[in-house]
């Protein structure tokens, strides 16, 4: 489990094919801390460590994780949103966040908006229910609040401000319009929507 509170980003620098990818990502993480099997974040999947050295760390991605993902998430010079998992006592500084991508948004737009960044996102129709005006949010491993929310045809779009702090932490600064982004619902809204739909039922 996390809270969506980035801690590094970290950058792919080697990827073996061996069936799943092997991918290798390097870390300002303190590795020799970690232990093989830890779960880590990385832009919003939760992966587990299989090999680590001085800086980096190694993940086996399966084909099924690469097909449910962001495309071009998984090649080499790929910045990744890193937090390792929550412990017992940490501060929840974001929200609950399961490390599961729900879907894949594709970002509309990119403008300054005083002294933060607008950026909108379009996700597909099966989010549309579980995405509200200032409800919380995942993108890329970061949490967010929904600052707007709009119908339409192809699915739903939902706007966002990046603090220049968040930005500066994140590889938000590289956000650009097109790019596909890794979305996880708040899981409160989950489970709001299957209390809903056994209501209708009874």
């Amino acid at each position: 489990m996390f809270t969506g509170i980035i801690t590094d980003v970290g950058t792919i620098d080697a990827i073996e094919d061996r069936g799943d990818l092997r991918v290798r990502v390097a870390t300002a993480y303190d590795t020799a801390a970690m232990d093989i099997g830890a779960s880590v974040a990385c832009s919003g999947v939760c992966l587990t460590v299989v090999d680590k050295g001085a800086g980096w760390l190694a993940f086996d991605v399966s084909g099924e994780t690469v097909s449910r993902t962001a495309a071009a998430m998984w090649e080499t010079g790929r910045r990744l949103n890193l937090e390792r998992a929550l412990r017992l006592g940490d501060e929840l500084g974001g929200h609950i966040v399961t490390g599961h991508v729900d879907g894949v948004g594709e970002v509309v737009s990119v403008e300054p908006e005083g002294g933060s960044t607008r950026v909108v996102i379009a996700a597909p129709p099966a989010l549309a229910a579980y995405i509200a005006a200032k409800g919380s949010i995942t993108v890329d491993g970061v949490s967010l609040t929904v600052n707007r929310v709009e119908d339409v045809a192809d699915g739903v779009r939902f706007g966002l401000n990046i603090i220049p702090h968040t930005a500066e932490v994140t590889s938000f600064a590289h956000l650009r319009p097109g790019q596909q982004v890794n979305l996880e619902i708040d899981v409160l809204a989950r489970y709001l929507q299957r209390m809903e739909q056994v209501r209708a039922k009874a």
